[in-house]
């Protein structure tokens, strides 16, 4: 699942016409680096969410899987179906019945070229007992403290003296969106709009959350100016 329902209010003016997903990084649409890479590691069946000018990411995105043999593209139209975004956790819930049991979730507006998305990252999650697993980052100037911290043995933890930066690339079990840990009903058909930090939170104190370290090329393209440097070099 990528998740492109953002308004992205710190790039405006830029996205006040173009939703930020579709901003151009060398030649190609921001969120389509995802795209490309999860095509490339055989993961076809992509779930698009949409809120702020969705319409234009279908339309773009109309003739890509005919670029990737067997890909397949389906959309959850937060916008259209309540006319706002559903946050992260909210809009995950909102596509479980476009998803499977394990799933890959990221944002569209993160740049990172050299992350691979492989089957066996998902054969050790699932042979795991975790709810998630998440990529860390070192944290970048704006977000000095981090988010999540990092156990010698693989564990994500909610408090720790030195946290790194969640990467928004993580495996997900649907399992994590159902009772007990998730009180909204799978297909979320109210609309509730809710954050995904507090779930992971409550999964990290119980020793349920796994995660590693990625020092690959990595930026949140959250300002005009990370947009232009990232072009620029």
């Amino acid at each position: 699942m990528i998740l492109a329902a953002g308004r992205g209010m710190r790039m405006r003016p830029l996205t006040d016409t173009t939703p930020k997903p579709l901003l151009p990084v060398h030649g190609r649409p921001l969120m389509q680096w995802s795209m490309d890479a999860l095509a490339r590691g055989g993961f076809h069946h992509l779930v698009i969410n949409t809120a702020w000018l969705g319409e234009q990411i279908e339309a773009h995105f109309t003739a890509w899987p005919q670029q990737h043999e067997g890909v397949a593209l389906c959309f959850s139209h937060e916008g259209q179906d309540f006319g706002y975004a559903l946050e992260t956790a909210g809009g995950i819930s909102r596509a479980l019945p476009r998803l499977g049991e394990v799933f890959w979730v990221l944002a569209g507006d993160v740049y990172a070229p050299s992350f691979e998305f492989t089957q066996a990252s998902v054969d050790r999650f699932v042979a795991s007992h975790q709810l998630a697993h998440l990529w860390l980052v070192p944290n970048p100037s704006h977000n000095p403290q981090g988010d999540f911290g990092l156990s010698e043995d693989g564990q994500a933890l909610n408090a720790a003296p030195v946290k790194f930066t969640y990467s928004t690339i993580g495996l997900y079990r649907r399992e994590l969106f159902e009772l007990p840990w998730f009180d909204t009903v799978p297909g979320n058909p109210q609309g509730t709009a809710a954050p995904l930090a507090p779930l992971l939170r409550r999964a990290m104190d119980a020793g349920l959350v796994s995660a590693e370290l990625y020092t690959g090329p990595w930026t949140d393209v959250g300002t005009p100016e990370r947009l232009a440097e990232l072009n620029a070099n």
